[in-house]
Parts: structure tokens; sequence; C-alpha cells
């Protein structure tokens, strides 16, 4: 019998474990010692992903891939399940954490302690909570990756940083109780952690067991919308994203997506696709962020505010598509995930770039105090030496503000163009025709998927305006080539995403299918044979 695949599941979890904790017996002077360890570590990330998603999608793991640790039988054992949905966030947030890292090598990792130890640690906790498929672990995964976003939510000091982040501390401490007190309620209805076994008894609860179950799924319910920002429990995120450093935002552009992915995969487990959770409530509540962020974005008067609010546009966007609740909608939102979460933290990076060389009279383009925080300065010490500066920066910043602008507006030909036609073909087009009863619910979400795109439009273009055609003072940002690099590498992701759409949409149909047919990964999981004995192998 091979072992590997099953090995395989675990092995995004060790491996950001492993580095992030050798890297504490390490002084933070050897940043290049440092910097290496944590950019082999990625690179194994993107190479387990990546044979990860051709294992559950070529077919030769039909069910996924599940990992019983301890090997204890199944559903005793705690278990970690690799299947298309998993595979597909190892893989996006590999490809960010690449690309925040290198960025930051450059002058970020200086400018406080441990910064590559967390960034490790932050990779355990969400690669944890893509592949576990026991409750108590998730919390567990999530408390690890919130504890290391702690750390670099305030890497870089400043008041500007230290409020915001408290004020993300709280919060988050916060959900984190009302998310331990749904586990303890779901346990005392169903008798289980196991996500597999929860749902395979929720459907044969009788007295007070059901509405148990259902106050827990309920509070579990809260607890993940927070984290995904949804409105009125996401006011905490735009402060928080918009003051802390730009690599940092730019790979925070995916912890919103570990709410929606935990809400998601938990809400199609359970009987009724989702409505245990409420689906009509999401879809409220994510039309609501959509709303919200749209005006957000149109009221910024900084850059990096704005880029954070994209973040919650696009979990707006995404919770109204999966309140929904049917194939084709969630595949469409699965490209849209995709390709908004590239394109929102490529924008970060831009942005970080733009707002660090300008000069300080540009604040007079600001509305109120709030949106350039007091006039404080949160730029990197300026004794810094920087590399090799990168010839003809203004002219890369702008071509890559344009492409990322026209993903994130849903203009042809890039990615965000074919993420927004999937889903309104999936509700008003061709493969609606199974959606006869959700004709108020359809009609909502595709008025707002187009006023949305001419929000930012507007938002984008005066941001444009502004910065390169009519600054306040003409600037030249004097940009490096490890700066430069992650910006092109993200730009390439959404180039190669939109030439590959058919092959990736062939990649989300399959894996919608997969969540509305809980009978697969309910297979999988309680169905996962223990590796036997060494002994027995080799004979």
């Amino acid at each position: 019998m091979d072992l590997s695949p099953a090995h395989l599941a675990v092995a995004p979890v060790l491996i950001p474990l492993f580095a992030g904790a050798l890297m504490l017996f390490f002084d933070d002077r050897e940043r290049r010692l440092k910097s290496a360890l944590s950019l082999l570590s990625i690179l194994a990330l993107i190479a387990v992903a990546a044979i990860l998603i051709g294992r559950v999608h070529g077919g030769e793991e039909r069910l996924g891939i599940v990992y019983l640790l301890g090997n204890w039988p199944a559903p005793v054992a705690i278990n970690l399940v690799a299947d298309r949905l998993s595979a597909i966030m190892l893989g996006l947030t590999a490809l960010l954490a690449l690309s925040a890292v290198v960025f930051a090598t450059e002058r970020w990792e200086r400018v406080g302690p441990h910064f590559h130890s967390l960034f490790q640690f932050l990779l355990v906790g969400l690669n944890g909570a893509f592949l576990t498929g026991d409750l108590f672990n998730l919390f567990v995964f999530f408390e690890v990756m919130l504890a290391a976003s702690y750390g670099l939510v305030l890497h870089g000091g400043g008041a500007l940083r230290v409020r915001a982040g408290l004020h993300y501390i709280a919060i988050n401490l916060a959900a984190a109780l009302v998310f331990l007190i749904g586990i303890a309620m779901v346990v005392g209805a169903t008798g289980s952690l196991n996500m597999a076994e929860i749902a395979a008894v929720a459907s044969n609860l009788e007295g007070f067991a059901q509405p148990a179950l259902h106050v827990g799924l309920a509070m579990l319910g809260l607890a993940f919308l927070v984290k995904a920002g949804m409105w009125p429990l996401g006011f905490w995120l735009v402060p928080a994203y918009s003051a802390a450093a730009g690599p940092v935002s730019a790979v925070f552009a995916v912890l919103s997506k570990v709410g929606i992915y935990a809400l998601l995969r938990l809400a199609l487990l359970v009987p009724d696709e989702g409505a245990a959770f409420g689906s009509i409530v999401i879809f409220i509540g994510g039309a609501a962020t959509l709303a919200f962020a749209s005006v957000g974005v149109l009221a910024s008067q900084s850059m990096k505010r704005a880029s954070a609010y994209f973040i919650l546009m696009s979990s707006g966007t995404l919770l109204a598509a999966f309140g929904i609740s049917q194939p084709a909608t969630t595949a469409g939102a699965l490209f849209y995930l995709i390709s908004s979460t590239l394109a929102v933290s490529a924008l970060f990076l831009i942005v970080e770039l733009l707002e660090r060389e300008q000069d300080s009279a540009a604040g007079v383009l600001a509305v109120t105090l709030e949106a350039y925080g007091d006039g404080e300065d949160e730029k990197a010490p300026e004794e810094f030496e920087v590399g090799r500066t990168m010839p003809g920066s203004i002219a890369i910043l702008g071509i890559g503000f344009s492409m990322v602008s026209l993903v994130l507006i849903g203009l042809p030909p890039l990615s965000g163009f074919l993420s927004k036609f999937a889903i309104l073909n999936a509700i008003i087009g061709t493969g609606a025709t199974e959606l006869d009863g959700f004709v108020v619910m359809r009609t909502i979400l595709a008025a707002l998927l187009v006023l949305s795109g001419v929000v930012a439009l507007i938002a984008l273009s005066r941001m444009a305006i502004r910065t390169f055609w009519a600054p306040v003072e003409p600037f030249l940002p004097r940009i490096t080539i490890m700066e430069t690099a992650p910006i092109l590498f993200l730009l390439g992701l959404l180039l190669a995403l939109a030439l590959m759409a058919g092959p990736a949409m062939d990649l989300f149909l399959a894996t919608a299918e997969d969540l509305h047919d809980p009978y697969r990964y309910l297979d999988a999981v309680l169905g996962a044979e223990r590796v036997p004995p060494f002994a027995e192998t080799s004979q």
C-alpha cells in the first residue's frame, strides 16, 4: 500500500509548523537565513497543494484524501480531509504567502521581531482550518491563525496599528468564545466533534437535541460570519486591514475567506443544504455587506482603506451567492473567490508602494482624519537601505493598477469578468432553470453585481486620476525588483486564470458538485481505512 497520499494531507500543517519553530532559534539579525527558510517552506506548500489538486481532481483519489491522526478508526480519529475545495484553498494561500514574503524581504521583515515565524504559524492555522474534519480542531486552528495574525497586524508599531489591532483582537476573542460555546452545544446534541458524523446523525435527532443542534450551529455560523466580515459584524475589518503593513494586508486577503470556507463546508454537510445555518439570512447579510462595501469604497479617500473595502465587497458577493445554495452558483462564486482574492492582494502591494512614496501634501485629498490616520507616519524607517531600483517604476505600477482594476470592476477579458459572468449565468442565464423559487434573490444579486462593478469603476478611476494622471505633487516611486516581482507574479496568476478559465471552471464545477452532494464527503471520511502496520506493508 502506498503511504504517500495519506501522509501528504498532513504536510501543509507540518511544513510551516517546523519552519516557524526552527526560525525561533535564530536571532532576528539572521534575516537571510530566515527568509530562505520561509521561502523554502512556502515553495514546498505550493508543491504539496499542486500534488493534492492533481490527485483529488485527476481521479486518483476520487473522494479525497483522508488522514487519520493516531491511526484510530473513523469516526473516532481526528481526521484531516484533502478534497477539491480544501486543496484549492491550500494552493491559493501558498501563492499569496509567496508573494507577501518576497515583498516583505525588502524592508518589512526588519521593522519588527519574529516576522517570518509569525507568518509561518499563520500558515499553520490557515492550512489546518482548510484541512480539518473535526470541529474542535477547527477552533484550535482558528486560534493559531488568529494568534499569529495579532502579531502581524501590529508588526511595525505605531499608534494607528495598535488602536486598530486592539479592536481586531477584542472582536476576534469574543467571536472565539461564541465559537467554543457553539461547539459545546453541537457536541451535547450529537455526541461527536467529527463533521461527517454530525451530518450523519443530524437528521435523526429527536426531542431537545434537534433545537440544541440548531442553536449550536447558529452560534458557529455567527462566529464564521464575524471572520467573514458580514455586515454588521465586520466593522473591525477595514481599520485593521488598512492599518497593517502592505505584505500583511496582502495575505490577510485570504483570512476573511476562512470564515466563508468554514460556513460553506459545514452548512452543506448538514441536511437541507444550509437551512440549519439560515441560508436566507446569509443571502440577506451578503447583499447588505455588498451594498455597504460599495458605499465604503466610494467614501474612501485613502487607497489602502478602499482596498480593505474591496475585501468586504468580495465577502458580500460570496455570501450572497452561497446563500442561493445551488451548484452552478457555488461554482461561479468559487471562481470569483480565487479571482477577487488574488486581485485584492495585488492591490494592497501596489497601494503600499504608491502611498509610501507620495508626499505628505497628498493628505489634503482626505475628507476626514480617519482616512489617513491622524497624520501619523507609518513608513518603514528611512535609514533602511533598499536594493537596486526598478526602471520605469511608475509605468509598471500604473499597468498593474489598471489590470487589477479591470478584475475588480469585472470588465473583459480578465478573470473578474469571467467569474461574474459565471455567477450571472447561473442566476439569470441559461443555467437558472432550476431556480424558479429564487426570483427575488436572483434579481437582487444580479443588480448588486452590476452596481458594485459600476461603483468599483468610479472609485478606481478616481484613484488612478489622483495618483497617476493628476497627483498633488509629481512623484517617482523608488521600488526594487524584489518589490516588483510579487506584483508581477500575482498579475501573471490573474492572466493565467483568465487564459485557463475552461479547465478552472471544470474544477470549480466539480468542487461545487462535491459540496452539494454531502454523501461523497461522508463516504470518504466515515469509510476511511487505517494505515496497516509497517510489518504488513513490507511483506
